[in-house]
């Protein structure tokens, strides 16, 4: 299985400083409904891996939140793609869960959801904590410049285990290079 995990806020929709808290804040970034489809069409299984620290802080509830991701996976379903699991952490950061990122935990429920193992999959993601968390997790990982990744690529350099990670536009440009390397 070729396995993709993605981060949401910032890499599929556009992120907020004040959260997205409604299916109408839920804005796509051009482009990366698109993306997931060409990857399904390209054999690859895309899944999501979210903070969602929103439902702790009551700022949106799992209603909303399930408004979100069926939005989401409607506009992949357009396109071709499909979303095999979305994993969601619904702590606060003083929640002293194992599934916030830059923990590994979402990476680890997607293994046992899907009974497959992260080992060398990709890992796309606009800040840093997605990054180490895909590292965790024995992931290759990739960031964008969506979302915090602007402000995310200049610590790249001085992290240890990050300083290679390949950075792209968007999902997309991800994508395409993605695609164009494959055999």
């Amino acid at each position: 299985m070729k396995l993709i995990i993605l981060d949401r806020d910032g890499v599929l929709n556009q992120d907020s400083d004040a959260y997205v808290k409604s299916v109408d804040e839920w804005l796509p970034i051009p482009g990366s409904a698109e993306a997931v489809g060409k990857l399904c069409k390209a054999g690859f299984t895309v899944v999501v891996a979210t903070n969602q620290s929103g439902l702790a802080r009551g700022y949106f509830s799992q209603a909303d939140l399930d408004a979100m991701h069926d939005k989401m996976t409607g506009l992949a379903a357009a396109e071709g793609g499909e979303f095999a699991h979305i994993a969601f952490c619904p702590h606060g950061p003083d929640d002293g869960c194992d599934c916030r990122k830059p923990l590994p935990g979402l990476i680890h429920q997607i293994e046992d959801a899907l009974k497959v193992s992260a080992e060398g999959a990709w890992m796309v993601g606009d800040s840093i904590r997605d990054l180490e968390a895909g590292v965790a997790a024995g992931c290759k990982t990739a960031l964008v410049r969506t979302g915090k990744g602007e402000k995310s690529e200049h610590k790249l350099t001085s992290h240890p285990t990050l300083a290679q990670a390949p950075v792209f536009e968007d999902l997309a440009a991800f994508v395409d290079w993605l695609i164009a390397e494959q055999p």
